[in-house]
């Protein structure tokens, strides 16, 4: 009988075979520099891909699923950096509220879907049900199993089928590194709000995690709607390879638009001051 990890690792490279994609041989850190220069490049492809969405009005939405500390948030940063917030919305949703609780389950999440002209970027998603509220017990059994069963139909029928582009990626560390990155993320106080209760217990829960990761995968991936798996324990290789995926994976094409020209200045009135000077100026420390 295989372990949770063979069958996770089984998992893993079925969705890469039904991508086409041969397991890479390995190689070495990408350097900060060669890391921004290939950055660079994907995120001028980023920005016509959002050119061609918005002349084509079609409609976009990428899970991101992974492990704790995977670097779901790192990615969508580096996809949104320099691309219009108008376009690719971040939706990272809170625990639901009292009234959310007795709502149909996928009503919050419907609610952020696309119009036309826009992608939506889920910072986890409605497989938070296969995941946490699965491992951690905030939904029974007969939810969970219900969730496993209707998320694949709802992404066929209201998603695939309305039109929608449909990208699910999830980003996978080591045992080792997740362990590494929060004890990084206790030293560094920039990093504190990323820590919480919730998020460490999966240190300890790991290989309930990883149980409950391959039955999601398995139950939901589908021709329609493939999980595309990420290994994330170099961050920059991964960053690089998922935005280089998701820009493959979508059939845009180059939009010229039309750039404005930069007006001549109206003349400066008589008597008009140069700089605003209502106000008080704030203190220059830099």
């Amino acid at each position: 009988m295989l372990r949770d990890k063979d069958v996770f690792e089984a998992a893993k490279r079925r969705s890469r075979k039904h991508d086409g994609v041969e397991d890479p041989a390995p190689a070495g850190k990408i350097g900060a520099k060669e890391f921004e220069k290939q950055l660079g490049k994907l995120q001028a492809e980023l920005v016509r891909l959002q050119n061609w969405v918005q002349a084509k009005k079609a409609r976009v939405v990428v899970v991101f699923e992974g492990r704790d500390t995977a670097g779901k948030g790192g990615v969508i940063s580096r996809i949104t950096e320099r691309t219009s917030p108008r376009v690719y919305r971040h939706v990272a949703l809170p625990a639901p509220s009292d009234r959310e609780k007795t709502q149909i389950y996928m009503q919050r999440y419907i609610a952020q879907f696309p119009a036309s002209g826009e992608i939506i970027l889920f910072d986890r998603s409605w497989y938070n049900r296969a995941g946490v509220e699965h491992v951690m017990g905030f939904c029974s059994d007969e939810q969970y199993e219900r969730f496993l069963q209707l998320a694949p139909i709802v992404e066929r029928e209201m998603i695939v089928r309305n039109g929608i582009i449909l990208r699910k990626y999830f980003l996978d560390v080591s045992q080792d590194e997740q362990r590494r990155r929060f004890e990084a993320r206790i030293k560094e106080p920039v990093k504190h709000w990323k820590l919480s209760p919730m998020d460490t217990e999966s240190v300890r829960r790991w290989w309930d995690y990883t149980a409950a990761y391959q039955r999601m995968i398995e139950a939901t991936h589908t021709p329609d709607a493939p999980w595309h798996i990420v290994p994330a324990d170099d961050k920059r290789r991964a960053r690089l390879n998922l935005i280089r995926h998701l820009l493959d994976s979508i059939p845009y094409k180059k939009v010229d638009i039309d750039l404005p020209k930069i007006p001549k200045a109206q003349p400066r009135p008589k008597g008009a001051a140069r700089d605003i000077e209502a106000g008080q100026a704030i203190p220059q420390h830099y």
